[in-house]
């Protein structure tokens, strides 16, 4: 991980050379995520709130739910952080399964890419929709996976090319999905690839797409992408019961290792696979110094590993929900300041195949 100033050109040409060559055969490659300050953009926040109310669709902005503006992104700019995962709702998008894309929720989008590249951000769509449209399964007789498909080969043709677009995550958090969920996330792959071979797919899990359970409930769970730009993606929470929610029953004695011991049965997952990974949601109360704790550990492991992750969450509309890492009142949240520990590292591609190059 140290760094050698000194080392001659030639030498160092040669590797960089061989790193080019061997990043490029493995799909992910540095070229493909966004640079930080001090090595690759790892660390990343949900700007949330385009994702709120979604039993009310389809609702209105500024009421219902809330796109975030430009002062959003150039905080977060500001604070070094390049890399944005941006929850919305499928029903906005497109109100029924015979509809196209709605044109309001569409220009909402590509304003929130333009948003963020004007700050040098790049974004991570992500559809919030718990493998569920209007509460009925994908891949049940009435989401046949043809329509989940087809709304992705929509939005894909329509952003793909996009300088603020990372990557599509084409769904939040699928859980209780009876084994229809490995045939809807091919699908939905398989429908962005006939336009768009270039963007990474982000795939999340079964159970929530929880990182501590990923061997259990996704073991044999590997996509076929003939682009090789798939990157896995769990989530994790420090409470007993794994949900963020924090409740006081489920809050108490959070150990300090409980971040990286619910990370690594799915950064070991990875390994094996020789998959990219990325910690899509984490996050914890501002009251719980145990807790920040945890997170300092967590960062630490993933910078490690050179595995991104985004914060749960920022952008506006929280209020005082305690996991929020939005300024209140012009104060910066506490675990901002953990996070801005962590920005800089050594990675050269995200993780963890390959970790780091040994010097």
């Amino acid at each position: 991980m140290t760094r050698h100033p000194n080392r001659p050109a030639r030498r160092s040409t040669r590797l960089a050379l061989a790193l080019t060559a061997a990043l490029s055969a493995m799909g992910v490659c540095a070229a493909d995520w966004p640079k930080g300050d001090d090595g690759l953009a790892l660390l990343g926040v949900n700007l949330s709130g385009a994702g709120f109310a979604p039993h009310i669709t389809p609702g209105k902005n500024g009421t219902h739910y809330f796109y975030p503006e430009k002062k959003h992104f150039k905080y977060y700019a500001d604070q070094g952080i390049k890399l944005i995962r941006f929850p919305f709702i499928w029903e906005r998008v497109q109100h029924s399964l015979d509809d196209g894309l709605n044109f309001d929720q569409i220009r909402l989008l590509k304003k929130t890419l333009d948003l963020a590249a004007m700050n040098g951000q790049k974004v991570i769509l992500d559809m919030h929709n718990y493998g569920r449209y209007h509460g009925e399964l994908i891949g049940s007789s009435k989401v046949p996976y043809e329509a989940y498909a087809s709304v992705w080969r929509q939005l894909a043709e329509r952003f793909k090319g996009h300088r603020g677009l990372l990557g599509y995550d084409i769904m939040n958090e699928p859980h209780g999905t009876v084994g229809l969920w490995p045939g809807a996330a091919q699908a939905a792959v398989d429908a962005i690839r006939e336009v768009d071979d270039q963007t990474l797919i982000f795939v999340e899990g079964e159970r929530w797409s929880s990182a501590y359970h990923w061997p259990l409930v996704n073991a044999n769970f590997l996509i076929n992408d003939p682009a090789e730009r798939i990157v896995y993606e769990a989530h994790l929470y420090f409470d007993q019961d794994f949900s963020g929610k924090y409740m006081a029953q489920t809050s108490r004695d959070i150990d300090p290792m409980i971040g990286v011991e619910r990370a690594r049965p799915f950064i070991e997952w990875l390994k094996k696979h020789g998959q990219q990974g990325f910690l899509g949601e984490y996050g914890i109360p501002d009251d719980l110094p145990e807790a920040a704790v945890a997170m300092d550990n967590l960062l630490a492991y993933l910078n490690d590993n050179c595995v991104p992750s985004a914060y749960w969450a920022g952008g506006p509309g929280w209020g005082t929900y305690k996991l929020a890492i939005e300024p209140r009142k012009g104060e910066d949240r506490p675990q901002m300041e953990l996070m801005r520990k962590h920005l800089a590292n050594d990675c050269t591609a995200i993780g963890p195949t390959p970790a780091h190059t040994a010097d």
